[in-house]
């Protein structure tokens, strides 16, 4: 019988005593420290319940929290029903972080508990520092899980295979050199990969570890002289381990990662501290010298190659020609009064499957209609799906994995009639999407200084999202990867030709509507201007943006120009590989406003 969740608690506390556990904290990684994971490592999930992709559960003897971020107010709300477990939401004034919520009900010299392979090292050394201002201590643990959890997923062990050049663009050869380039110019011997979507990168291969994402749970040691691969033997198939070996790539068991790097013999090592857990860390020979950065793989991936860039502009025209024909069938069908949130996903995924190149989703697609649409990350269930009316918004968030691209697109559909609020929302996100994508910036421009761009719009109302405004995206690989951003955090990272990243403003009313316009681009240069070279965006997403909800006397003459030319762009794309139904619907939905 399956447990509740009170009863994995209480499990949970019965191993405190004998090991003198006081708290114990849980967060939503992997030891890769991925956002998104396999079955195996949703121990967050499995303890407290709450489904969503970003949250920590905090369990003492007496108490137990779970910390999350606006995206899943209201779903952690709903899940959380009955657990015990208290939800704290992030960002919000009169939220306790989880270090103040520790020291007001811990005594000073007690400590917090935690799996040292589940936090970066960043993240135990602010710990520690901000706990130790009030004398409490971090204990590195295990997995006292790995004991209570009795029904657990097996680790994956789905074979990796090897990903194809004339998609890669670039030899697994070319790549670690042009690693090791970057590496010598900072005098390091070698570098330490914790992160999925880096090695899959660096070596050209793929797998199927995590749901969605097509990446291989291993770590790479990349030195001047060597390359050292780490990875459960029964995931190297022949294929792979012949092509490994003639690229002199060593094989070692992805168990004994840490045994390796105790007796590691290198001068020094680069490890990223925000990506490289705790464990790993300790586990590095103290006669090495442990440099600190990020690694140089994130930016090399970050910057698409012309192969890559001629792949995902195939892609985008592919994904936009079964988004139409999806757009068409829907328009079709709301009025029989039997298409659900669940039922339309469905369909969704059998028009993007019928494409050529397809291999899966790239995200569980959110669709969420009327008050739904607000709940940021909604993932439809057959509990609580509804059924569409020919009323209100559609907010569809979803994206393909295809070989020579990854992508991703949100469109807010009126499926019928609308309120002014509706509308006028629905505008003001449309005029913040137009203004990112029509921008220009020097070189050198930050995410960060661009996003305001998108939200003035919403600003002048006094409304605002508390997501980002755009994450990057790989290439055949995770739909949110970094280190390029645009959102209001500051981050050092500046944005260059040859970077994808989304488009995505929103505005969510609780119990009403959420709307979320979203479109990936390309930074391009624009040429040069005062003070040195411009670049811009191009929007790489082929599909209309529905007209319905639009008012026009809202947009500005160089707002409507733009829409204007995209949808041109649109038809002129996608309408050679259309029927003439479909050319008829998409010649409509594409028309001058």
């Amino acid at each position: 019988m399956k447990q509740s969740i009170k009863e994995r608690v209480h499990a949970l506390r019965m191993t405190f005593h004998p090991n003198s556990i006081k708290a114990f904290i849980i967060p939503s990684t992997d030891p890769h420290l991925s956002e998104y994971v396999a079955p195996h490592w949703m121990s967050r999930e499995w303890i407290s319940g709450f489904t969503g992709s970003a949250g920590t559960a905090v369990i003492l003897m007496d108490k137990a929290g779970l910390w999350t971020d606006s995206r899943y107010f209201l779903q952690a709300t709903k899940e959380l029903e009955g657990s015990g477990i208290t939800l704290y939401k992030e960002m919000l004034p009169e939220t306790p972080s989880i270090t103040e919520f520790l020291c007001q009900h811990l005594k000073p010299g007690e400590s917090v508990s935690i799996d040292g392979k589940m936090f970066s090292v960043q993240q135990v050394e602010q710990m520690k520092e901000e706990l130790a201002a009030h004398q409490l201590q971090v204990d590195i643990f295990g997995d006292p899980l790995s004991s209570i959890w009795k029904d657990r997923p097996a680790m994956p062990d789905s074979p990796a295979f090897i990903y194809d050049i004339k998609y890669a663009g670039k030899s697994c050869e070319e790549k670690i050199s042009a690693i090791r380039t970057e590496l010598k110019k900072k005098g390091v011997y070698a570098l330490f990969i914790s992160a999925l979507d880096e090695i899959a990168w660096t070596l050209n291969l793929r797998g199927n570890d995590v749901h969605c994402n097509p990446v291989i749970v291993s770590y790479l040691l990349i030195t001047q002289d060597e390359v050292t691969y780490f990875i459960s033997p029964e995931k190297v198939t022949a294929e792979v381990e012949t092509y490994l070996k003639e690229r002199q790539i060593g094989i070692q068991k992805y168990d004994e990662v840490e045994t390796f790097l105790n007796s590691f013999p290198g001068k020094n090592i680069l490890i990223d501290p925000g990506k490289t857990n705790y464990s790993i860390y300790s586990s590095i020979n103290p006669q090495c010298s442990i440099l600190r950065g990020e690694s140089p793989v994130a930016l090399l991936k970050a910057i698409r190659n012309e192969q890559e860039v001629a792949g995902i502009h195939a892609a985008m025209q592919r994904d936009g020609v079964a988004l139409v024909k999806f757009l068409k069938w829907l328009e079709e069908s709301v009025s029989t009064g039997k298409e659900t949130e669940l039922s339309i996903d469905k369909k969704l995924h059998e028009f993007r499957a019928a494409q050529p190149l397809y291999m899966g989703e790239s995200f569980d697609t959110i669709a969420g209609y009327k008050e739904h649409g607000a709940i940021v990350h909604y993932s439809a269930t057959p509990e609580s799906e509804v059924t569409l009316q020919p009323r209100g918004f559609l907010l569809l968030d979803s994206g393909a994995q295809y070989l020579d691209g990854t992508t991703d697109i949100t469109r807010t559909i009126a499926l019928g009639e609308l309120t002014e609020e509706e509308k006028t929302d629905y505008t003001l996100i449309l005029k913040g999407h137009i203004a990112l994508a029509m921008a220009k910036f020097p070189a050198g421009t930050r995410g960060a200084q661009l996003d305001v761009l998108a939200r003035m719009p919403i600003w002048n109302h006094r409304m605002n999202f508390l997501h980002g405004t755009g994450h990057g995206v790989g290439h055949f690989l995770s739909v949110h990867e970094g280190p390029q951003s645009i959102r209001m955090n500051e981050s050092p990272v500046i944005l260059q030709p040859g970077m994808v990243t989304s488009n995505e403003p929103g505005v969510y009313k609780a119990g009403s509507h959420g709307i979320r316009t979203e479109n990936l681009t390309l930074v391009c240069k624009d040429g040069e201007g005062m003070f040195g070279e411009y670049l811009k965006f191009e929007t790489i997403t082929l599909c209309p943006i529905c007209k319905k909800g639009i008012i026009k006397e809202m947009l500005t003459n160089e707002e409507i120009e733009w829409l204007n030319n995209y949808h041109q762009t649109v038809y002129e794309k996608l309408s050679p590989d259309l029927n003439e139904e479909e050319k008829v619907w998409l010649q409509e939905a594409t028309a001058s406003l």
